[in-house]
């Protein structure tokens, strides 16, 4: 397939493509300061070896799909999206996923949120609270420094209204701040443990000067389990709960903008949340449901992929669904056993959090076969911070694997991929590279 590059929307990349890459770049050739205009021309490809190992790509085409897909799922629904951007925490995707509709960025920390302003992003969902005062002053400040831009916060307590509403006060803050009210569930993490606790935080909103109600958020994500029947149970459950808290206060206190937000959605069960958004009753006033998943971009080739493939079974879906466009490749390093391979790539590369990396693929650098699909039974058992233990099964992989071959591994949650590289390298098919992505962590 040919190289297409990526959708560009209206954010200021500028900085990005103007900074030159140094020598001591992770990932990349360089014996010299490289404009990123001018990595295409190189003609680095990563199934020749002209890169150090390990390295980090993305797949252009597969990103591709990936934002198209969503795009018709979230249109299907009549939901929009604002994509968590913490899982990339890259300016250049967060363009591509605005271009392609996204309402805005949803986003997990105050300095992310002034990045994503930096460059130009209008639009977030600070799914987090805010407590440091100064943190909350900064965000005044944001707020008042550009009339323009809108930040959605979210508050689970009176004592965050509070510091919320002492912000606006002590800076001056004339719009005052706009927040979700957060519901949560036992066990969980942040927000009301209950519809009744939601409610009467509502009040509190309502009578704080300096804050205003705009909508109500909740997220599912964490309900994963062994059990996924039960899971399920718990998400439909949690979204009737949210259902019922914006609907009370609908009735009751109110909201306080033009259209009222409800928010929620992760990446693992994002079409019983749609499902649930597009079922919601008519309120007072429009109703404006946001999804925030996150990793739907990159996706997977172990957590998030076996839970979309269960969403794709119940969709009853017959299209490939979301792909995975994120992998690491490593070269083997040393061959210390018969069964073990020791692969030039470790903690500080790629995600072990949930799963450790997954290895999918093997190559010969120079030579003209295609890249070969590892055996069942190849397993990254250990890694330490440089080097990942590749154990093969009997059978020829044992004999065919050198050193100087790469190792592809997919990766499971690609959120502790991406803060481990600078930069990756996007590249079409053939693995030629036709530019760099950048992270802002």
């Amino acid at each position: 397939m040919p190289y297409t590059p990526l959708p560009r929307g209206s954010l200021q990349l500028a900085a990005l493509q103007e900074a030159p890459l140094l020598p001591g770049s992770k990932g990349l050739p360089l014996h010299a300061p490289l404009l990123p205009s001018q990595v295409a021309a190189q003609q680095w490809n990563i199934l020749r070896g002209d890169t150090p190992f390990p390295v980090a790509v993305l797949k252009s085409s597969v990103l591709h799909h990936n934002l198209r897909w969503m795009d018709a799922f979230c249109r299907h629904y009549g939901v929009q999206l604002a994509p968590h951007g913490k899982t990339t925490m890259s300016p250049q995707l967060f363009d591509a996923q605005l271009a392609q509709g996204a309402w805005g960025m949803t986003l997990a920390t105050l300095p992310q949120v002034q990045t994503a302003h930096r460059f130009g992003v209008r639009r977030v969902l600070l799914a987090n609270q805010l407590v440091a005062p100064a943190e909350l002053q900064l965000a005044a400040h944001l707020l008042q420094a550009d009339p323009d831009f809108e930040l959605l916060l979210l508050v689970d307590s009176v004592a965050g209204v509070e510091r919320l509403q002492h912000a606006a006060q002590s800076t001056g803050l004339q719009r005052g701040f706009s927040v979700l009210i957060e519901l949560g569930f036992s066990g969980g993490r942040t927000g009301c443990r209950s519809a009744a606790d939601a409610l009467a935080l509502a009040h509190s909103v309502a009578a704080a000067p300096g804050v205003h109600l705009a909508g109500v958020e909740g997220y599912e994500g964490l309900l994963v389990s062994a059990n996924r029947e039960q899971d399920l149970a718990a998400v439909q459950h949690f979204l009737s709960e949210l259902a019922s808290v914006l609907q009370q206060i609908d009735q009751g206190p109110g909201f306080a903008g033009e259209q009222v937000i409800i928010s929620a959605g992760g990446s693992a069960y994002f079409d019983r949340v749609a499902e649930g958004f597009a079922s919601l009753p008519a309120l007072s006033r429009p109703l404006l449901p946001i999804l925030r998943s996150g990793c739907y971009l990159t996706h997977d080739h172990g957590f998030y992929h076996g839970l979309i493939r269960e969403m794709q079974q119940r969709l009853g879906a017959s299209d490939t669904g979301l792909q995975p466009a994120l992998e690491v490749w490593s070269m083997v390093q040393s061959r210390p056993e018969a069964d073990l391979a020791i692969l030039t790539m470790g903690k500080r590369d790629a995600s072990y959090d949930i799963e450790l990396p997954l290895p999918q693929q093997w190559h010969r650098p120079g030579s003209s076969d295609p890249v070969q699909a590892l055996p069942a039974g190849c397993k990254v058992e250990k890694m330490n911070d440089q080097h990942a233990y590749l154990r093969l099964p009997e059978g020829a992989i044992r004999q065919d694997l050198h050193v100087g071959d790469l190792v592809m591994c997919g990766i499971s949650h690609p959120c502790t991929t991406f803060d481990k590289w600078p930069h990756l390298l996007l590249v079409d098919d053939g693995y030629q590279v036709q530019d760099i992505i950048h992270t802002c962590f």
